[in-house]
């Protein structure tokens, strides 16, 4: 059992990478692509990086479900991680709608609007956070 929580927290902290750092790499492949007029390494990396922390996120989400189902019997406050978990999964999946049009040369956010979206993945983090740390019922 400790060995699917360490293989559960080493997933989630690469998924967490992802979600914190892509929607910020958009901005800087913005200006590069304004700069280059093509792709260049800045998207290469932004879409290596998140392809690789797509399976992450599913492996932290099996293993999530697994601990909630075998340790805590489905607790009432695992139902709330989950519905946290699966809000920050929505937005994962809008970054990437953002990287698959950026990879086209379409970039419609603005750099505010990133930036935003972005603090909004940390408020969600948090959130799931207080819930495992707090269990509040």
């Amino acid at each position: 059992m400790d060995w699917i929580k360490i293989i559960h927290l080493l997933c989630v902290m690469g998924w967490m990478t992802s979600i914190f750092a892509v929607p910020r790499a958009l901005i800087y492949w913005k200006r590069e692509f304004a700069w280059l007029g093509e792709f260049g390494p800045t998207g290469d990396l932004t879409v290596r990086l998140y392809r690789f922390s797509a399976g992450l996120g599913v492996i932290a989400l099996l293993t999530g479900l697994w601990m909630a189902w075998q340790v805590w019997g489905f607790a009432p406050w695992t139902h709330l991680k989950l519905a946290l978990v699966l809000l920050l999964a929505a937005h994962y999946v809008w970054t990437g709608f953002m990287v698959v049009r950026a990879r086209r040369g379409e970039f419609r956010e603005s750099d505010m609007f990133l930036r935003i979206f972005n603090e909004v993945s940390v408020i969600g983090v948090i959130a799931i956070l207080w819930v495992v740390v707090v269990k509040p019922f």
